[in-house]
């Protein structure tokens, strides 16, 4: 981590974790930012740390992404998150409280429709920064302020053509395995080891 934040010194790069910095993103960003505002909900989750992520913070939104906000619940706080998952949300459209496994750890999800977004709330018994959606999001961030608007526009073909955005990025970056494994691997390089894996884009 202490790397990326020196990184995001050096070349400047936007924390994509402050929802502020919505405000002054595209169309897309600036809707998902008073949509969240108008919904409430990271005041509403404060206890759990909520952080936005995907590929919204990311400007490679597509028009199905959804809004994806990461908690931590731990095992003593599993029924208060329900609860108020359930008394906040339980009216809106498609609404869904279920329990899953992510990254072989049991996790809750819920999900609901709020104005133009799909909104996911996932909930895990690990720090929010320290889970696989919010660890993959600053990893992309690197890739897409070191190959720049070419590398953004590669990614966005991919995922127009149905491709997920974690194999979109691994297609690009020619990374072998799992593609949600491989990204990881990334995460402690600096900048001009990163500039130095950047393939050439097809």
């Amino acid at each position: 981590m202490r790397k990326i934040a020196e990184a995001a010194q050096r070349y400047h790069m936007r924390d994509c974790t402050d929802l502020a910095t919505l405000l002054t993103g595209d169309a897309r960003q600036q809707q998902a930012y008073h949509t969240l505002q108008a919904l409430g909900i990271m005041a509403t989750l404060q206890a759990f740390d909520p952080v936005l992520a995907g590929t919204i913070p990311l400007s490679i939104a597509t028009p199905a992404s959804d809004l994806d906000v990461i908690c931590a619940v731990f095992p003593k706080q599993e029924q208060a998150f329900r609860a108020l998952l359930h008394t906040h949300y339980a009216d809106l459209p498609g609404f869904v409280l279920r329990e899953t496994v992510g990254q072989g750890q049991p996790a809750i999800v819920c999900n609901f429709q709020y104005q133009a977004f799909a909104v996911e709330v996932f909930g895990q018994a690990c720090p929010s920064r320290q889970q696989y959606a919010v660890r993959h999001m600053l990893v992309e961030q690197r890739v897409l302020e070191v190959g720049g608007e070419p590398w953004r526009a590669a990614v966005q073909q991919l995922k127009q053509q149905g491709i997920k955005t974690e194999p979109a990025f691994a297609t690009l970056l020619q990374l072998p395995g799992n593609p949600y494994d491989a990204l990881l691997a990334l995460e402690h390089y600096t900048v001009a080891e990163l500039q130095a894996r950047l393939p050439p884009l097809p």
